[in-house]
């Protein structure tokens, strides 16, 4: 059985303009929240997402590795089938050695938008085998494996990458679909999930459990996690639109199909919104936070970290009839 190990721990994800801002406004926002208390700082990746919107989730995550100091940086999540899984291990072996014990590799297949596997020459039919040979080979370089691998994708005779990281970078898996939580189970250190109910993660979360222990899978510790959408503002309606205009131009759907999984308004109002999940076992919490300004976005996180934190919580009985999440973005 999965159960909630400590405190929530809160993270959020940096605005993407703040990393193409002013000089000095990406470490202003990391010294920010650092100080303020955030556990962990998040970044996405696309390529060419939806008509060209894009960022290296993994440069930007070695940018917030090096102004930091005690954050844990985390992609949430790299779209690792889009790429090579070699070089993609020794990027991340190298991201590691700049912040020891404080790298988490998040991958994803991504979904919403097809072409941009097409544009990286990935036929989207194979990304799920592409993703689980790639986390098969990502995680035996990282352990420190020489590995000779034959696939459907990739074939590699006596890989190997020195120096191993230590400690060992978890790799969390995102994604909603059945074959998503078995990735999980069979290759993964935790789920990143999205789009999901309380009732789904806690149901979930015991699914990857079961599912590994019948494979001979027992973690010492399961970093599950949840990625939020969420508007901060004193007006809730103000805030609404903010987040539904941000959400609308990048995922081309009408915000209604995300609505009751993106909270709005004051700190306290997303909290309440929020805390549900810490009690269904959801021990990490990241904030994909839209707001009036990158201050106001750090801040909301900071408040929602205290109360939750605050209000600790127990894990609830399951409920029935809480449906798991939007089937159009199902991964």
């Amino acid at each position: 059985m999965y159960t909630r190990a400590g405190p929530t721990r809160i993270g959020l994800r940096p605005p993407h303009a703040v990393f193409r801002g002013a000089p000095g406004m990406l470490r202003a926002l990391v010294e920010r929240a650092e100080s303020g208390g955030i556990d962990r700082l998040c970044v996405g990746d696309h390529v060419s997402f939806h008509g060209g919107t894009g960022n290296d989730g993994l440069v930007e995550a070695t940018a917030l590795a090096v102004l930091s100091e005690r954050t844990t940086i985390s992609t949430a999540v790299f779209q690792l089938p889009l790429r090579h899984p070699v070089p993609v291990a020794r990027q991340v072996a190298t991201l590691a050695g700049l912040a020891p014990g404080r790298f988490e590799f998040g991958v994803g297949i991504g979904g919403e938008d097809r072409a941009e596997a097409r544009m990286c020459g990935v036929d989207p039919a194979t990304r799920g085998t592409r993703m689980d040979e790639s986390l098969e080979i990502v995680g035996r370089l990282l352990a420190g494996e020489e590995v000779s691998f034959s696939g459907a994708h990739f074939q590699l005779d006596g890989a190997v990458l020195r120096p191993v990281p230590r400690p060992a970078v978890p790799i969390l898996v995102g994604g909603r679909a059945t074959a998503a939580l078995d990735r999980v189970a069979r290759l993964g250190d935790g789920w990143s999930a999205v789009w999901v109910s309380p009732r789904r993660f806690a149901e979930a979360t015991e699914y990857i459990a079961a599912t590994a222990a019948a494979l001979g899978r027992r973690p010492p510790e399961w970093r599950h996690g949840l990625q939020v959408w969420c508007g901060f503002g004193a007006d809730e309606g103000a805030a609404a639109a903010r987040l539904a205009a941000v959400m609308e131009d990048l995922y081309r759907l009408p915000f209604d199909t995300f609505a009751r999984y993106c909270p709005t308004g004051r700190p306290e109002v997303v909290a309440e919104a929020l805390a549900a999940y810490p009690r269904a076992g959801c021990r990490d919490i990241n904030l994909i936070a839209v707001a009036g300004t990158w201050e106001e976005a750090v801040d909301g996180a900071v408040r929602v970290r205290e109360l939750l934190r605050a209000d600790g919580g127990h894990r609830p009985t399951t409920r029935s009839g809480d449906p798991g999440g939007p089937a159009v973005l199902s991964r």
